[in-house]
């Protein structure tokens, strides 16, 4: 491992408090990279819809990835930015980058060690894992069989996406934004690559034509960990292959990895339950709930995981030294940064569900009544977005202040109230049910750290917080009946079902729905609302960031 100068291992380098402007830009430069790589998921979505849509091979898929993906969002991802950024941070802050590294590089050869297990573990019990899961799958021929085979294939994706985690975290403690959110990107190439270039060879070698989507999964993976591995290079990591299991860090990593798998869990859970029961509804459940919560990850990861990117490790160099002031006013700058855009966006969402999902996914093999149930599945989703993203936000932020117990506590009640909503809901409205429940649960978990947090800091702003939420709460109204007569007008005045119609219709549509956000948030005198135009088009080069 390379030496480092002294200047960059000076802990009062790292501990200089960054201005809180800071805050907004990175969520930015986050939100920008994540925007690019969430147009491509809905590209990706399109083309898979209209090769498979919403059928058998596609529910086979959805299930069969839900498997390697549960473990890998609750054993990687989740449980990485709870353990892995707070320590490395506060390692990069106290004690410079060399100690920083070694700890990096024990990461990386821990998960390489466990995950390596688990693949092999995952794929000696996938048929009794999958038959538990998804039992009703065998009444279709052929269906239960597949879905085994597929989840076999895409196991060694669990491997590759905890070491594109690892990365993304030190990444993202060194400040580096850009490149870790764009990296999800790889896999959806990989994904529209091999669907349109390669699904007509594994019918001629007679394979499933899914097949080459799972085989996508697994060079999206690679390609997750090379788009990121020249910047951390850059940066001077060396990776070695050695293991120090008395490392201190690594040590309070796993302690802290354990109540984080849990503590982050619930949405991932949440969906593991609704996929479970959506396999009883019959075909397509499976599938329009995927395609429906897809759509919903375009906000989600704007507004809520590209702020929790920028917010986590901020909060954790103000712990590091103890500063709770800085931690309660990036928290409370981090939500409402979520608020000014997520409001209007589930909004939106709500009203524009089905023109949406028609424009996006309605072509080939997805047809008009897989439309429909997407849509109203967008619906339900969208009653959640502002829940997903303030718990999104604020669970990791209970690890950084070493609560872990409050955020196992928060998960453990948002499963068991998912859970309880969703077996009384699908009976009574069934897949919509489920995405019902899913939010509401969202919502409780939401609410609940929020109240948490403050508990925990003090204070929050959670007054401000409540005043800009009423505000863009009245001018997301505005905008809803502005869209809602538009919509109705425009209907008359652009006729015809084309594609160029349609993107004509809705275009306008959200064009005005956005003028009418904004002009009564300028009438509200929400000068939150501001920043955020500022910034976004300070990012288009329109104005330069202040």
């Amino acid at each position: 491992m390379s030496s480092q100068s002294e200047s960059e291992q000076s802990p009062a380098v790292k501990t200089a408090t960054p201005p809180t402007d800071r805050l907004g830009r990175s969520a930015t430069v986050a939100g920008v990279a994540t925007l690019t790589s969430r147009v491509l998921g809905l590209a990706r979505d399109t083309v898979l819809a209209a090769i498979f849509g919403a059928g058998n091979e596609m529910d086979a898929f959805v299930v069969a990835f839900r498997i390697p993906n549960l473990v890998r969002d609750l054993f990687t991802e989740g449980a990485m930015s709870a353990a892995f950024v707070p320590t490395f941070t506060k390692h990069l802050a106290l004690h410079g980058k060399a100690s920083a590294w070694r700890l990096g590089n024990n990461v990386l050869n821990a998960l390489l060690l466990v995950t390596g297990v688990l693949v092999i573990f995952g794929i000696v019990v996938t048929r009794p894992l999958v038959t538990t899961y998804a039992g009703d799958y065998a009444s279709v021929p052929g269906k239960l069989d597949l879905t085994i085979t597929l989840a076999r294939v895409m196991l060694p994706f669990l491997t590759l996406a905890a070491i594109a985690a690892a990365i993304m975290g030190m990444l993202n403690s060194l400040r580096h934004y850009f490149i870790p959110a764009l990296a999800p990107a790889a896999f959806n190439v990989a994904t529209i690559a091999c669907a349109v270039l390669l699904t007509p060879v594994m019918t001629a070698i007679g394979q499933p034509r899914i097949m080459i989507v799972a085989i996508a999964a697994i060079l999206g993976g690679l390609g997750q960990i090379a788009v990121q591995w020249p910047a951390l290079r850059a940066e001077g990591f060396r990776y070695a292959p050695t293991l120090e299991l008395r490392d201190p860090g690594l040590r309070e990593v796993v302690m802290l990895m354990g109540p984080g798998t849990l503590g982050l869990a619930a949405t991932q859970i949440n969906l593991l339950i609704s996929t479970q029961l959506a396999v009883g509804q019959g075909t397509g459940a499976v599938s329009w709930l995927q395609y429906a919560f897809r759509l919903m990850n375009v906000p989600i990861g704007l507004f809520g995981v590209s702020i929790a990117t920028a917010v986590l490790p901020a909060v954790a160099r103000h712990a590091a030294v103890d500063d709770r002031q800085a931690v309660s006013k990036t928290i409370a700058r981090g939500i409402t940064l979520m608020l000014m855009v997520n409001v209007p966006a589930s909004v939106g969402l709500f009203l524009l569900a089905r023109p949406i999902v028609q424009l996006l996914l309605e072509r080939g093999h997805f047809l008009r009544a897989d439309t429909v149930a997407t849509a109203a599945a967008v619906q339900c989703y969208a009653i959640g977005l502002v829940g997903y993203s303030a718990a999104r936000i604020a669970s990791p932020v209970f690890y950084a202040l070493r609560r872990s117990r409050v955020a196992v506590i928060l998960s453990t009640i948002t499963i068991v109230v998912n859970l309880a909503l969703s077996l009384i809901l699908v009976r009574w409205i069934g897949f919509r049910g489920l995405a019902v429940a899913t939010s509401l649960a969202a919502i409780v978990h939401g609410v609940l750290a929020l109240a948490l947090l403050r508990r925990q800091l003090g204070q929050i702003g959670g007054a401000r917080l409540a005043m800009t939420f009423l505000k863009i709460g009245a001018a997301s109204a505005v905008m809803a009946l502005v869209v809602t007569v538009a919509t109705g007008e425009l209907s008359a005045w652009v006729a015809g079902a084309g594609t160029g119609a349609q993107l004509l219709r809705l275009t306008v549509a959200i064009g005005m729905g956005l003028i009418a956000v904004g002009l009564s948030a300028k009438l509200l005198r929400i000068s939150e609302f501001d920043e955020v135009i500022d910034r976004f088009r300070g990012r288009l080069g329109i104005r330069t960031l202040r």
